[in-house]
This record gives structure tokens, C-alpha cells and sequence, in this order.
């Protein structure tokens, strides 16, 4: 089940210490990274873990068209 992308806005099941639940996604491979919308920390997990802690996918990023 791979309904997310690159710069999509995430909410995960965890709020951030910082009160904020949104999270845009920088990095996809292997590994994940994750760029907290509030307060810019990042943080990079497997895959495994990102898609075993995802709630939803808030936004989808749009596709730039050459």
C-alpha cells in the first residue's frame, strides 16, 4: 500500500512534542525522511516503521508537469 509521495503532508499516529501532527516527507527509499511542519526537526525511520505509524495522508504534493 504505497498511496504517499514525495513533499505529501502526512499526520502520523503520534502528535510531535512541538503540538503539531503534520509532517512532509523529504526522503523516500529504503528509509524515510520526515520534516516536522512546525518546528522543521527531521527525522529519517524505515519504511517498515513510517508505514506501521501512519494515520493518513493529509495532502498530496502536486505534480509538476514539464
Amino acid at each position: 500500500m504505497n498511496t504517499y509521495e514525495l513533499n505529501d503532508i502526512v499526520q502520523m499516529k503520534k502528535q510531535h512534542p512541538c503540538g503539531t501532527n503534520r509532517w512532509q516527507i523529504i526522503r523516500t527509499g529504503i528509509d524515510v525522511k520526515l520534516q516536522c511542519t512546525g518546528c522543521g526537526h527531521i527525522v529519517m525511520m524505515s519504511r517498515q516503521n513510517f508505514e506501521k505509524h501512519l494515520k493518513k495522508v493529509l495532502e498530496h504534493a502536486e505534480n509538476e508537469a514539464d
